[in-house]
């Protein structure tokens, strides 16, 4: 199922998040889709803009900024 970690790992060279469990984190799955770990702000989707939804199936994640830009360049160029 999960096939490509997208950015280095968050535990490398013994980094510890503050809760020294996980780290935002963001995988490749199989099927092409992308899994994103982060800290779940679904409570703020209300705060969406009109055009924006969170659905009942959905969660809302925080990314930190620099996990997303050292992701990047692994991240596929679209077909």
């Amino acid at each position: 199922m999960f096939t490509k970690r997208l950015g280095p790992d968050p535990h490398a060279n013994g980094t510890q998040s503050a809760g020294c469990s996980g780290c935002p984190d963001i995988w490749e799955l199989a099927n092409g889709d992308f899994a994103v770990i982060g800290a779940d702000i679904t409570a703020f989707a209300g705060q969406l803009p009109p055009s924006a939804g969170c659905g009942p199936d959905e969660r809302m994640v925080r990314v930190p900024r620099q996990t997303l830009l050292l992701a990047k360049r692994d991240i596929p160029d679209p077909p």
